[in-house]
């Protein structure tokens, strides 16, 4: 009787393949910390929502006030995207060539949910990138925000914002974009840590932790604007609706 043998690797093509993986997995790391840096700042300046049209219109003069230096961070930001995205879809198809099906249905068994979906959630925030960009940045998909003004003569931040998510779509798109995006961050965040060498057994639970806490305070975070518009806590300017 015979058993299902997996093809013999030669020993050369197996270590270079070892390096390119190790490769990648650094790339992924490093430009996932960048991401990481970025959303937490992008969120940071958002929530000056609640602080009212003054704070949030002034925020976003400022970052349009940097002029070359703001295309300059846009345009990095772009490499590393694309760079993070061509090594996740890289790693992906790599590791699911090289597995045996006893070794697959293994992992299956121990991987997580958020683990075995994440070139799935990594798409689906890739995706929310390209319409946030041309819904908010771009004004592409909804052109009447763009001669949207406040008292000071301002592009009014505050009011496009809220005028889009009181639409239940757009938030409810949203709303599954930064799940996905919770769903990326609580296994990216400990794999990171992982890839760099530092999750010794000792503080791998506590790295474990750590994501799950990232992902609940960015979910949350970044929800409780298209939530605030919603229920009517955040309005437009003059009580408007």
């Amino acid at each position: 009787m015979t058993t299902t043998a997996t093809k013999a690797i030669p020993a050369s093509v197996a270590g270079q393949s070892s390096y390119s993986s190790i490769g990648k997995k650094i790339l992924q790391a490093i430009t996932g910390i960048t991401f990481i840096g970025f959303v937490s700042g992008h969120l940071i300046g958002n929530l000056q929502i609640f602080l009212g049209q003054e704070k949030l219109n002034a925020y976003a003069e400022l970052l349009h006030h940097l002029g070359g230096l703001l295309w300059i961070v846009r345009g990095t930001l772009l490499v590393f995207l694309t760079i993070h995205v061509w090594t996740g879809i890289r790693l992906y198809f790599q590791n699911w060539s090289a597995r045996p099906v006893s070794y697959q249905e293994q992992k299956s068994i121990e991987a997580g949910l958020t683990s075995k979906t994440m070139i799935w959630s990594g798409l689906g925030i890739l995706l929310y990138v390209v319409y946030h960009l041309l819904h908010f940045t771009f004004v592409v998909t909804n052109p009447e925000y763009a001669g949207l003004t406040d008292s000071a003569g301002r592009f009014d931040v505050y009011s496009m914002v809220i005028l889009g998510f009181q639409n239940y779509l757009i938030s409810g798109v949203y709303i599954v974009a930064m799940l996905a995006l919770a769903f990326h961050i609580n296994h990216a965040l400990p794999s990171l840590f992982q890839t760099l060498g530092l999750n010794r057994p000792s503080v791998r639970p506590w790295l474990k932790r750590l994501g799950t806490l990232a992902a609940l305070l960015f979910f949350f975070g970044y929800c409780s604007m298209p939530a605030a518009v919603l229920l009517n806590i955040i309005k437009l300017p003059g009580g408007g609706n």
